[in-house]
């Protein structure tokens, strides 16, 4: 059994875990009003950051698909128990569901894990 660092992720080595390309890069967007341009950035390592690093995005992902598994686990309970809701209703409901659940995702991160389980099961 692997060692887990604090985000309750296995530990792997980034170069080694290939993200997704349709994976969100900026799950919480930032509009800046005013006039003129703007965008919102941080400074991580001594460089301006739009979105997330590649080892932010990393985590997210791994976060994000973890949580993909256990929900595929928790469809698939639902639909023996209730037979006759049929599946887009019952993807319906875990997407209302999720979304209020006050996780700390980016709307962009539930419509991309409400994706993977509507590949898995429609």
């Amino acid at each position: 059994m692997s060692e887990q660092n604090e985000s309750n992720v296995p530990d792997q080595p980034t170069g080694a875990i290939a993200v997704p390309d349709d994976f969100p890069r900026d799950p919480f967007p930032a509009s800046l009003s005013g006039s003129q341009p703007k965008f919102a950035a941080r400074l991580v390592d001594g460089k301006y950051v739009v979105g997330l690093t590649e080892d932010e995005r990393i985590e997210r992902y791994l976060m994000c698909d973890d949580m993909v598994g256990q929900l595929i686990v928790y469809v698939e309970k639902k639909r023996v128990e209730k037979p006759d809701l049929g599946i887009v209703d019952l993807l319906g409901q875990v997407d209302v569901g999720i979304r209020r659940k006050g996780w700390e995702l980016g709307s962009v991160e539930f419509d991309w894990i409400m994706k993977q389980l509507r590949v898995k099961f429609l």
